[in-house]
């Protein structure tokens, strides 16, 4: 019998083995499929790089912003910007996948686990071999995946793809369907657009992007609307494949249109995959997933020495969170059933879109919630200094601050470079940083930056009149 049983090679997984090995050899790691990361694989890098290269074509194609006229026509070599997406990736992947092979062989099983009860997983392995082991705790780790409709799949076969599969196409698309208006919709869209794919994206509501305050939803939304074909409100009636392209049947405006395209990805959201565990085995209440009695402090599933990390059930599927969760719950398997509370880092997540969106600490939605008594620094950047030097001078930045200690408490920002300032005010709120002792800092002339101080100035001046 094992000490711990992780199931999942992910961040989470490979986080809580690094961490585990460190207590006790009699480790095991569970996997089914490649042995790296969703990040490396299919989702942080390569979709950084596809951003990349398109965020750089339209500058390009956009120079007469800075007063520069390239020659036209611009070449775009639609299988070399996939070939340098899916080298990156695999250099990303490769990294992963080496630290891996140094592990002790008889403490990874390459296979598909589910749980016979609740000190026991069978796994079927790839030449059909089943195996059983036993553990005193488990460590579930095994992710999410994209969720796609079963007629739609069914239907369309290799043309519906979703993000697991955009970045192993061989070359860029002509025309491309987006279903989806989230964040991982938005960044793959608007890339594939700047690359010159036509795209038609389908949102089931008026909500575009990951922001809650009302003005900055707005704002997205109007520019999105503005740059990206997007359809608000709408969703294919009907889809069918058609030799080597899908029709896509819909209703606008109450009339009936028809779009042909090359590929339909789907983006509406991820799925745990949880689902693959049978864990009404271990318990029959356990059969309803989405009501899974996890503790969301110490990440134990019911009663049991059973702990769930990183994306198979988070309301924040973010990587370095997955992580912390993996390396901070191998000390409640060890210790069960005295556990602690696992520490949290202050939210912060990023859209990398043009421009960026980025919450961090409390959101407004969460603020007006907790119904906390808080106000708003606001900040717009299409009169900012260097905004403007940079032809960048889109967005806006809401900081939150509560009324009575002036300290900062959270902020949402659609601006160029808000991952920058998402992380300087990230660790201003873990510090517990009021409006004034960030006021005191340096800010550099002319810097973007230089926008946050008219926000927090904006706060101040608030704080004042209170």
């Amino acid at each position: 019998m094992y000490d711990i049983i992780i199931i999942g090679a992910g961040s989470a997984g490979i986080s809580a083995y690094k961490a585990a090995i460190q207590h006790s050899s009699n480790i095991l790691i569970i996997n089914h499929g490649p042995w790296d990361t969703t990040c490396a694989r299919v989702g942080c890098m390569p979709s950084k790089v596809l951003i990349s290269t398109a965020n750089r074509m339209h500058d390009i194609l956009h120079a007469e912003e800075l007063a520069l006229y390239p020659e036209q026509p611009i070449h775009l070599d639609r299988s070399k910007v996939m070939q340098r997406v899916q080298q990156l990736r695999d250099r990303f992947t490769q990294a992963t996948v080496q630290d891996v092979l140094a592990w002790e062989e008889h403490s990874k099983v390459s296979g598909f686990a589910r749980f016979i009860d609740a000190q026991t997983v069978e796994v079927q392995q790839a030449h059909g071999a089943r195996k059983q082991f036993q553990a005193k705790s488990f460590i579930l780790a095994v992710g999410s995946s994209p969720f796609v409709e079963a007629e739609w799949k069914q239907q369309l076969q290799d043309k519906l793809i979703t993000s697991d599969q955009i970045f192993e196409l061989k070359q860029l698309p002509q025309r491309l369907a987006v279903i989806g208006s989230g964040v991982i919709a938005l960044e793959l869209a608007q890339a594939m657009q700047r690359l010159g794919v036509e795209i038609t994206v389908f949102a089931r509501s008026n909500k575009v992007g990951a922001l809650s305050s009302p003005d900055l939803e707005k704002l997205v939304r109007e520019y999105f609307v503005t740059t990206l074909n997007i359809k608000l409100h709408t969703q294919p009636d009907h889809l069918q494949r058609v030799a080597d392209h899908v029709q896509l049947d819909y209703t606008e405006h109450g009339q009936q249109k028809s779009l042909d395209v090359d590929y339909v990805l789907a983006a509406a959201g991820r799925k745990s995959n949880l689902d693959h565990l049978d864990l009404y085995k271990i318990n029959p209440a356990f059969n309803d997933l989405k009501n899974l009695p996890i503790n969301l402090q110490t990440k134990q599933l019911g009663h049991y020495p059973i702990f769930v990390v990183g994306d198979a059930y988070s309301a924040r599927p973010i990587q370095h969170e997955a992580a912390l969760d993996g390396r901070a719950v191998v000390e409640n398997c060890f210790n069960y059933p005295h556990l602690k509370n696992i520490d949290v880092h202050t939210p912060l997540a990023i859209v990398f879109t043009s421009p960026e969106m980025a919450t961090v600490g409390q959101s407004y939605r969460a603020l007006k919630q907790q119904d906390i008594d808080f106000i708003i620094g606001k900040v717009s950047y299409q009169r900012q200094g260097r905004a403007l030097v940079l032809a960048k001078n889109i967005g806006a930045v809401e900081i939150y601050v509560d009324r009575h200690s002036g300290i900062i408490l959270g902020a949402e920002l659609f601006v160029e470079a808000a991952e920058h300032f998402a992380h300087l005010l990230c660790w201003c709120i873990s510090d517990k940083r009021t409006v004034t002792d960030v006021l005191n800092k340096p800010f550099y002339h002319p810097t973007l930056e230089e926008g946050l101080r008219t926000a927090l100035r904006d706060a101040a001046r608030q704080l004042n009149q209170h």
